[in-house]
């Protein structure tokens, strides 16, 4: 039988006991209105003629006059057609013969009086006979009236313990079977694929119930069948990593090693099939190089270890492995959260890139510095031909003259650049420690950028304490990244402007800054300033550097142990900050 079906018949059954209900309700009613009607129409109306007969004879001396004669013999009439008990009939028939009798012109004063005596017992008779009447019926009216409550208790009990019954008992009819359901898609949801439902019957829920069983069936066998595919899938994932080039080693969240290809034991000088399943914490005990990278995160430096009979550089790469976790919430399962569950250590070969990156930086060191000499002597040839005991020259000539010297001197800054960062990228910087006088250090800085910040009409203004503690720095340097600041903030501060340099005590650092009032930098530029030949894309009215300016100061400033950073807003100019730490 479907569900519908039983549905209908379910609810159809609620409709007929609420019919049956309500029609004894009706029958049992309509009973106890007749036997009301009854009692109030019949018997009252009876006496109410006697009573009217009796008020006549009663109010009224014999013989009686027409018009109140006509009245007694209209009530005795009526009396006469509403003969309702058992000897009323008699007593009316008497009734009337004995109005006869003293209404009779010719009967004697005995016999009138004998008559209306004779009336007035019939009509009390009457009275008698349907007031016991009322009562009679009025009690078999109560005990139809306790009859029908009875049967009405009855059936109302009836009826609430089958509705009772049917609300308790339906709606298992539905939801037990769902639970089922639910339960069971639960065991699948955690790969129990041999769960199975049963239902007798052949309604909707033993039809899904069958499909439900077939699905799972098909489920195991699938999962059955993919043991040997993953099998498969699991050796071609270790052969891809074994034929990687890079060293890669794999641990899940206890810390054991998972996997360790060739390249990775050949590094750590290990044997990967003898490790697999081992702790790593052991192992790093007893191995320099592995204790090395298991304690370090990513980072940019690279590791230098001696590899394929030379000194080799390694880039370290830690990823953390996550897998989801699935939680029951209200029956329904969810995917709550991730958990760790291992991780991958990945250590690339950059030695060809790193000795790239030398040669390189040794090509830009030897040709800047073989650029130096020349143009050094080209400065000074120029510088000669500018002098009057050489010759004179007419305007045009000095002003070719003027830029000659103003690019000669550019190109002299770039080649000095590129000579000190040479320097820093291979580890040759050299630095002169002493203990400075800040405030000193930035009036070397000033007097260097003067005659520029005079030719603009800048005026360059230092704010600071004349009691600030010495700083251990390298002078010439540091001077070098203030002259730095202070000639960018020259190059983008507008005519009759100002320049402020201030030297302030942060803790235990010292904070030199420089702030201009030009347009200011935008923030999508800020954050690569200090990368190396980046330049801020001008509006054509500034000449730009080599974008090497703040990337060496960078490099100046972290050497020292210090910090360098800007702060600017468009429209409101720029501050460029480093920290260098006070002598302790």
């Amino acid at each position: 039988m479907k569900i519908k079906t039983k549905l209908r018949l379910g609810f159809g059954f609620l409709f007929l006991v609420i019919l049956v209900f309500g029609g004894m309700s009706m029958f049992f009613m309509n009973r106890i209105s007749e036997s009301a009607k009854v009692v109030l129409k019949d018997n009252y109306k009876s006496l109410k003629f006697s009573g009217k007969m009796r008020s006549i004879l009663e109010d009224h001396s014999l013989p009686l006059s027409p018009a109140i004669n006509k009245e007694f013999v209209s009530q005795l009439m009526l009396e006469e057609k509403n003969i309702t008990e058992l000897g009323e009939a008699k007593a009316v028939e008497m009734l009337k013969n004995a109005y006869l009798q003293f209404s009779n012109p010719s009967s004697s004063r005995a016999e009138v009086q004998l008559a209306l005596n004779n009336a007035r017992q019939l009509l009390r008779s009457i009275d008698d006979l349907n007031m016991n009447a009322i009562v009679r019926k009025n009690d078999a009216a109560q005990r139809g009236v306790k009859q029908a409550a009875t049967y009405l208790i009855f059936a109302a009990s009836m009826s609430f313990l089958i509705l009772f019954s049917f609300v308790i008992n339906f709606p298992g009819f539905v939801a037990n079977p769902l639970r089922e359901f639910s339960a069971a898609l639960k065991e699948i949801s955690r790969k129990n694929y041999k769960q199975r439902l049963e239902f007798n019957g052949s309604d909707e829920f033993s039809e899904l119930a069958e499909e439900f069983n077939l699905m799972t069936a098909q489920l195991n066998k699938w999962e059955n069948s993919n043991l040997a595919k993953l099998q498969s899938e699991k050796l071609r994932i270790e052969a891809i990593i074994e034929q990687m080039q890079d060293a890669i080693i794999g641990l899940n969240e206890k810390n054991e090693v998972l996997f360790m290809n060739t390249v990775a034991a050949q590094l750590l000088n290990l044997n990967e099939k003898e490790v697999l399943g081992a702790n790593a914490r052991e192992l790093m005990k007893k191995n320099d190089l592995l204790n090395k990278i298991l304690q370090i995160n990513s980072t940019d430096k690279p590791m230098k270890i001696y590899a394929d009979s030379k000194e080799s550089y390694f880039q370290l790469e830690r990823r953390e492995i996550t897998v989801p976790v699935w939680e029951d919430q209200q029956d329904l399962v969810i995917k709550a959260s991730r958990k760790t569950a291992g991780e991958v250590y990945i250590l690339k070969n950059i030695t060809k890139y790193k000795e790239l990156d030398e040669a390189k930086t040794n090509f830009i060191a030897t040709v800047s510095h073989e650029l130096k000499t020349p143009i050094s002597s080209i400065k000074m040839s120029l510088k000669l031909m500018d002098d009057e005991r050489v010759g004179s020259m007419n305007p045009e000539q000095k002003e070719l003259v003027q830029h000659m010297k103003e690019d000669c001197g550019r190109l002299l800054k770039i080649t000095s650049e590129l000579l000190d960062l040479a320097q820093v990228e291979t580890g040759n910087l050299q630095l002169n420690f002493v203990k400075s006088d800040p405030r000193k250090i930035a009036i070397y800085a000033m007097d260097a950028v003067r005659f520029q910040a005079e030719q603009k009409e800048v005026e360059l203004e230092l704010i600071s304490k004349n009691d600030l503690p010495k700083v251990n720095v390298d002078t010439e340097k540091t001077a070098w990244v203030l002259v730095n600041f202070l000639s960018n903030a020259l190059r983008y501060s507008p005519q009759k402007s100002r320049v402020v340099i201030q030297i302030i005590e942060s803790g235990n650092n010292i904070e030199f800054s420089v702030r201009d009032f030009g347009k200011g930098i935008d923030e999508q530029y800020q954050k690569r300033l200090f990368d190396r030949y980046f330049q801020v894309p001008t509006d054509g009215n500034n000449k730009s550097g080599s974008g090497l300016g703040l990337a060496i100061s960078k490099d100046f400033i972290n050497a020292q142990g210090g910090k360098i950073w800007v702060e600017s807003a468009i429209g409101e100019g720029s501050r460029f900050c480093f920290l260098l730490p006070v002598v302790s």
